[in-house]
Order: structure tokens, then C-alpha cells, then sequence
């Protein structure tokens, strides 16, 4: 039986695209009383293969013609939290802790209302 790998490549990467989104793995766009909620997710993949040829009468080897291969692969599908708003806020609400980088962006709707409240009394005040 042949192996035709790029018909094989062809058929996931079309799979990949009609299942790998966000509305198959955790759900359409929500409401959630005054709040429209937005599933996020992050999404991986790996892919591999290998062939193998031989010939016969190598010293120590087994005699005769000889083909291998073989291929894996692996997908990674994780809901990593839901954009959430409600008339003109909006706030990313994660599914775990985050640190770093990603606590920044989580606090950013907050600050900018903050700072914008803040330019208002001032301009108020002049």
C-alpha cells in the first residue's frame, strides 16, 4: 500500500481549518445577562513523519529489499478565557492565573477608564 503524503497533508490541513476554531471547541459568542461574552481559545499543532529504503547484504543485516515510514501528529486546544462586555467596557476574564505580560493586558480596560475619568475632572477643573 502507498503512502501519499501530500494527499494526506492536503486532508488535515482542510480539517484543520473547518474544525479548529473557537465556536467548535468551547461554543458560540454568549449572553450572560447585561454581558456579551466571547469564547478565547489557544490553539497548537505538531506534525511529523519518516521513511526508511533498503537494499540487501550489508554484514551483520538481514538479507533483502526493505521500506518503512511512519508519521504522527498532535493538537492542542485550550479555552484560555472569554472577552466580556457590556455597552462600551470590555474586559478579557481568564480561565486561570495569568502572570506577566498577559496580567498587563488583563488590567488595561481598568486603567484606561481610570486615566480617561481622571483627563476629565481635570478638564472640568481648568
Amino acid at each position: 500500500m502507498a503512502f501519499n503524503f501530500d494527499e494526506t497533508v492536503q486532508r488535515l490541513t482542510d480539517f484543520l481549518k473547518t474544525e479548529a476554531k473557537t465556536e467548535t471547541v468551547v461554543g458560540q459568542p454568549f449572553q450572560l445577562g447585561e454581558f456579551t461574552c466571547v469564547p478565547v481559545i489557544k490553539f497548537g499543532i505538531g506534525l511529523g513523519y519518516g521513511g526508511g529504503e533498503g537494499r540487501g547484504d550489508q554484514n551483520g543485516k538481514a538479507k533483502g529489499e526493505g521500506t518503512g515510514g511512519g508519521a504522527g501528529g498532535g493538537v492542542g486546544v485550550e479555552p484560555i478565557g472569554f472577552l466580556a462586555s457590556r455597552q462600551d467596557q470590555l474586559s478579557f476574564i481568564p480561565t486561570r492565573n495569568t502572570k506577566g505580560v498577559s496580567a498587563v493586558f488583563e488590567k488595561l480596560p481598568d486603567l484606561l477608564g481610570k486615566f480617561m475619568d481622571r483627563t476629565a475632572k481635570e478638564k472640568a477643573a481648568s
